[in-house]
């Protein structure tokens, strides 16, 4: 197989842009700029690109520069999959680019239908989900085209014992499915922060680490009144908003209690990887990299809560969260891709005996 440095940097490039993208989504949830826009595809009669910078005021400047970014994310994935189905030799990889293609296109059909039904919620969560997913799916043809991809081999220390390779191998196995299912943990609890942001239930309870003084609110009309009062004394509920009800309390607690299993799978995760010294210093560093994400992200989610969602907050939030995904799903390719996800057996060879010229058996 080929080495092409100029695509594989060229997938990197696209993947430092849809962060970017990602990051700047969260913008326009934070600062509640999604219909400062509300037509699509044009803005305000105006081609997207050709509107007027003077008119870039208020929300439109996060919505308006969120939708140019997606543009651009759109057609440098047209670039990629182009060239992977040049270039590349790898059947399933060119496959892929086409995947991504077609998901930076429903992406962007997500996000117009998001503008033109006045962010319905299953649509909002599913543009949501939709991002992660396509930044998942470029971040792994950045890995797939590298050289170490193509170079790397089952990780084997030939100066080991064979009973150090069979544990070894088995200790690899095993990163590979903790890592996959904390991946899985971390994609499902960003959906439910989408499903939060999307159904305006962040602030319904504020306080932490507590709800509302307790360790889980009572759900009873007389609780959710009083609920609904002092948010509304506090400012931090509009009266003409409606009435905050027990479905949005059971959301925001849910992702509360889910950050606390991906909490635990990606501490189980780090140190997995951190107590075992014969991995690969490459995989290594990814338990360096899961540890200071989820303290970060823990910190984050914490003052997004006691800052009142303050927009600088919540929005590097969300790009943490998108930032501990990626993390989680390059380990689970590097780990895949060193041990695999099965154990071979450890042949040990068998001494056999032979006849010396005396005729006596030796070992």
């Amino acid at each position: 197989m080929v080495y092409h440095k100029g695509l594989h940097r060229y997938s990197v490039i696209l993947a430092v842009c849809t962060f970017g993208l990602i990051f700047a989504g969260g913008l326009v949830t934070s600062t509640g700029s999604g219909l400062s826009v509300p037509d699509w595809p044009n803005t305000y009669g105006y081609f997207m690109f050709a509107f007027p910078i003077d008119k870039m005021v208020g929300g439109i400047v996060y919505e308006h520069t969120h939708r140019m970014i997606a543009t651009v994310v759109g057609l440098l994935t047209v670039i990629l999959a182009i060239w992977l189905g040049r270039k590349e030799e790898r059947k399933w990889l060119r496959v892929l680019g086409y995947v991504a293609l077609g998901a930076v296109i429903a992406q962007g059909v997500l996000g117009g239908l998001t503008v033109l039904y006045l962010l319905p919620v299953s649509i909002s969560v599913g543009h949501a989900a939709l991002a992660q997913t396509f930044f998942a799916i470029v971040c792994a043809i950045a890995l797939f085209t590298s050289r170490w991809w193509d170079e790397s081999s089952k990780f084997k220390d030939q100066n080991s014992k064979l009973e150090d390779l069979e544990i070894d191998k088995r200790r690899g196995v095993n990163l590979s499915w903790l890592s996959i299912g904390t991946t899985a943990a971390v994609y499902i609890q960003l959906i439910l922060g989408a499903l939060m942001r999307h159904t305006h239930s962040g602030l319904v309870v504020p306080d932490f680490p507590l709800a509302w003084g307790q360790f889980f609110p009572s759900l009873t009309p007389d609780a959710i009144a009083s609920y609904n009062s002092r948010l509304i004394d506090a400012n931090l509920w509009l009266a003409a908003d409606g009435q905050v009800t027990a479905g949005q309390i059971l959301i925001h607690m849910l992702h509360r209690l889910w950050a606390v299993v991906v909490t635990v799978m990606i501490i189980w995760t780090a140190i997995s990887i951190l107590r075992n010294r014969l991995l690969e210093k490459r995989v290594r560093v990814f338990g360096y990299y899961l540890i200071g994400l989820i303290i970060l992200q823990i910190t984050l989610g914490a003052f997004t809560v006691l800052t009142r969602k303050a927009v600088d907050i919540t929005t590097l939030h969300v790009a943490v969260g998108a930032l501990i995904l990626i993390t989680c799903v390059l380990l689970s390719l590097h780990a895949v891709k060193i041990y695999g996800v099965r154990r071979s057996p450890v042949v040990v060879p068998v001494a056999k005996k032979v006849e010396n010229p005396f005729g006596k058996a030796i070992a």
